[in-house]
């Protein structure tokens, strides 16, 4: 294809995302069998370190700087002192259950309904 266009993904694991704008395949493994697929899991991880950094500026109360968020003890701890920041994503477990929320009213509040 043209440059910056794209035309073709390949998608790293075995579970193909629904809706994609081009054709795609997906790779079991592509982190260790596909070199584009490893330096992009690379960029991605560098970019979420580095995001997570400036996230811990934000929210220092977290601790983002430390785990990066994954949910060791610590964030979970601090989760439920200080409840979940705007940045902690609601569709994931313990936020879930702390804000009872739900795809479908999500989707509701979307449409406006």
């Amino acid at each position: 294809g043209r440059a910056g266009v794209l035309d073709f993904l390949l998608v790293d694991g075995n579970r193909m995302p629904k809706d994609l704008p081009v054709p795609a395949r997906t790779v079991v493994k592509g982190d260790a069998t596909c070199s584009c697929i490893a330096a992009a899991s690379c960029i991605a991880k560098v970019t979420r370190d580095r995001l997570m950094l400036e996230l811990d500026k934000q929210y220092p109360q977290y601790g983002f700087a430390q785990h990066k968020g994954y949910g060791v003890p610590a964030h979970m701890e601090a989760i439920r002192t200080h409840g979940p920041s705007a940045v902690h994503r609601r569709s994931f477990e313990p936020i879930k259950s702390m804000t009872g929320w739900s795809r479908e009213e999500m989707l509701r509040q979307e449409r406006g309904e």
